[in-house]
C-alpha cells in the first residue's frame, strides 16, 4: 500500500469514528461590549464566570430570534422565543436571586438577578419561586403558560437577558459553545 493509499484508508476510518458532542472547556461565554448592542455606545459588563443553561427543554428551537433595538426605546425583540409546551418546566439559566415573580401585563414573569448585575427574564410562566429566593443554574423555577402573543397558536418561552445599564443582549450568547470531538477508533 502506498503512502497515499494509507492516508486515504486512515481518512476513511476517521469518517467512521464516533462523533461525540461534548461541552467545550468550562469557559462560559459572558456578555462583552460586542454582544451588548446599544445606540448610545458600548456597555461594560464584568461578572464572575458561571455556566448558564438552556431554560427550556432541549433541543433549543428558536421561534423568534433576538433583535437588538436601534435605540433604547426602539422596536426590537429583546430576547428569544424558545418552543416549549404549556406545562413544560422552566429552569433558571444561571445562579442568582429572584427579584420578581408575579403577573405583569397579564402574563406570568420571573426575573433573576445574577452576579455582576446581569438579569434574565422568563415569560409566560407560572412561578414556583418567590422574590428573594436564591436559585441555582438548572433549578426548576416555574412552568410554561400559554398566551405569549408572538408564539400563537403554538406556545413558547420568552427568555431575555439585560445588562445593569439596561442594555439587552442575546441570551443564547450566555450558553457555552459545543465542540465536536472525534474519538479514537479501535477497529478497522
Amino acid at each position: 500500500m502506498t503512502l497515499m493509499g494509507a492516508t486515504r484508508s486512515l481518512l476513511a476510518a476517521a469518517c467512521g469514528v464516533l462523533v461525540m458532542l461534548t461541552p467545550a472547556l468550562p469557559t462560559p461565554a459572558l456578555p462583552t461590549p460586542a454582544t451588548a448592542v446599544h445606540a448610545s455606545g458600548s456597555s461594560q459588563f464584568t461578572a464572575a464566570p458561571q455556566a448558564f443553561v438552556l431554560p427550556a427543554p432541549p433541543p433549543p428551537l428558536i421561534l423568534t430570534s433576538f433583535s437588538a433595538p436601534p435605540t433604547r426605546y426602539g422596536a426590537g425583540h429583546r430576547g428569544v422565543d424558545l418552543a416549549a409546551a404549556v406545562g413544560a418546566r422552566v429552569l433558571a439559566a444561571g445562579s442568582g436571586v429572584v427579584v420578581f415573580a408575579g403577573v405583569l401585563a397579564g402574563r406570568g414573569v420571573i426575573s433573576v438577578q445574577h452576579a455582576g448585575g446581569l438579569r434574565t427574564t422568563y415569560e409566560p410562566v407560572a412561578a414556583q419561586v418567590r422574590a428573594g429566593d436564591l436559585v441555582t443554574s438548572g433549578q426548576p423555577i416555574g412552568t410554561v403558560q400559554g398566551g405569549h402573543p408572538a408564539c400563537s397558536p403554538a406556545s413558547c418561552l420568552h427568555w431575555g437577558a439585560r445588562l445593569p445599564d439596561r442594555v439587552y443582549l442575546d441570551p443564547m450568547s450566555l450558553l457555552r459553545r459545543w465542540e465536536v470531538r472525534l474519538l479514537p477508533w479501535g477497529g478497522r
